[in-house]
């Protein structure tokens, strides 16, 4: 088994697309895990705004008033989840400091309604610092906010939906298939009559039920979409045991006394994996593109958390309006990832295909 495995990596590591689209998957894992310490906006969600900013083209510099937030002191969970308590930012087009007060003209597109106001920095550190130049490389969305730093978070959801979708399918699907395949008789008739059941509702249908059942949320949709992928996995991991408990090693470890569960746990699945993780990696691009379908029909993530679904569900009429980008570049995003990790399973298809080693 582990000199197949080697076998496998090796003409794994020769197979350039499936490599590239692997590093390139590790890397946007790094990217979503750091989300927060890279992107310009790490406010929890990254939902800091200002509707007078909305719809910003790309490269676009602000000035701003910084007022500080007082809070408490910065935590672990700030890098993980973003600050509960960001630091408040007000565009302006002008300002004039008297004192401790700070006199400023709002910002707006027309300069004619423009309003005129202050701030009072006598609680605050009258210091220059307070007015700062804040470039949207990205622009900003319809709310005004960072595009950037909205689509680097947002890429948490598609990730999270994935590995928590498969896992849940795994736990699933290969509990109840190497249950059916190993013990046979009316319980194999029995779970491969609810696989069948199951397999023949709509994928999608079955999710919104679900969601609907569970209620709108974003651990709801973890669930719901990790309680519709596990099918698959069952059938095929059904299929491996049935093969693989025939060996004459099987029959040995039962004349040894094993018993059934070490048999299966030790003997059986770690050479029935294989096609397991060809199904997983395309398990995990079909969780992606359901997640997405969700938070488009407004099921998903809700409001403020990103997901790339829902940013293109705020932004497609945006495609007639002339920023096409804000609702391309989520959709693009979403496309590399489900193409990466199609590629990555077809590689590794081919990895572990006997006829091909």
């Amino acid at each position: 088994m582990f000199q197949n495995n080697s076998q496998a990596l090796q003409k794994f590591k020769r197979n350039y697309w499936g490599v590239c689209s692997l590093f390139f998957i590790v890397i946007l894992s790094i990217i979503s895990i750091l989300a927060y310490a890279i992107a310009p906006d790490n406010s929890q969600n990254a939902n800091n705004g200002d509707i007078s900013l909305r719809t910003l083209p790309p490269g676009t510099s602000i000035q701003m008033i910084r007022i500080p937030t007082r809070q408490d002191k910065a935590s672990w969970s700030d890098f993980f989840i973003g600050k509960q308590k960001a630091d408040h930012y007000i565009p302006i087009l002008s300002y004039e400091v008297k004192n401790d007060t700070l006199f400023y003209k709002t910002y707006t597109e027309n300069p004619s309604l423009t309003q005129d106001k202050y701030v009072d920095f006598s609680q605050y550190d009258t210091k220059e610092y307070q007015i700062v130049n804040k470039k949207f490389l990205l622009g900003t969305d319809n709310q005004g906010r960072d595009y950037l730093s909205r689509l680097l978070v947002g890429s948490r959801v598609s990730l999270a939906i994935g590995f928590v979708a498969v896992a849940i399918s795994l736990i699933i699907g290969v509990t109840l298939g190497a249950i059916a395949g190993f013990y046979g008789g009316k319980i194999d008739a029995f779970i491969l009559w609810f696989i069948n059941i199951v397999w023949s509702i709509p994928t999608l249908l079955l999710v919104i039920a679900i969601t609907l059942a569970l209620g709108k949320g974003f651990w709801q949709v973890f669930i719901a979409v990790g309680l519709t992928m596990w099918v698959e996995v069952a059938r095929v991991v059904r299929g491996q045991v049935l093969s693989v408990k025939q060996m004459q090693y099987i029959t040995a470890a039962k004349a040894l006394g094993y018993s059934n569960i070490r048999i299966i746990l030790k003997h059986i699945l770690p050479n029935a994996i294989a096609p397991v993780i060809v199904i997983s990696a395309a398990n995990f691009a079909s969780a992606i593109l359901i997640e997405s379908g969700l938070s488009f029909l407004g099921l998903g993530a809700q409001v403020p958390v990103p997901s790339w679904g829902g940013m293109i569900k705020e932004h497609y009429n945006y495609i007639i309006l002339g920023k096409a980008y804000l609702a391309l570049l989520p959709g693009l995003a979403m496309c590399l990832l489900v193409v990466a990790f199609m590629l990555v399973g077809n590689a590794l298809r081919d990895a572990f295909d006997v006829k091909n080693n």
